[in-house]
């Protein structure tokens, strides 16, 4: 049974995390900033997608590594 769970804790935390942790830690941020955005009462539907974009471009610019 613990061979189980473990082997299914695992291939949750690959499809999350990927290979890349830092990407995963940067969504999970970005979703708890958002969180506590909205909690104030202010419009935070944008912080997502604008950190979700930041992600994005320095993730290419790590793979394409120096020219």
């Amino acid at each position: 049974m613990i061979d189980r769970l473990r082997s299914i804790w695992l291939a949750i935390w690959d499809f999350v995390v990927g290979d890349d942790w830092q990407l995963a830690a940067g969504v999970v941020i970005a979703l708890g900033l958002t969180a506590i955005v909205a909690g104030t009462g202010a419009v935070a539907w944008w912080i997502t997608p604008a950190v979700i974009a930041v992600l994005l471009l320095t993730s290419v610019w790590r793979a394409a590594g120096p020219r």
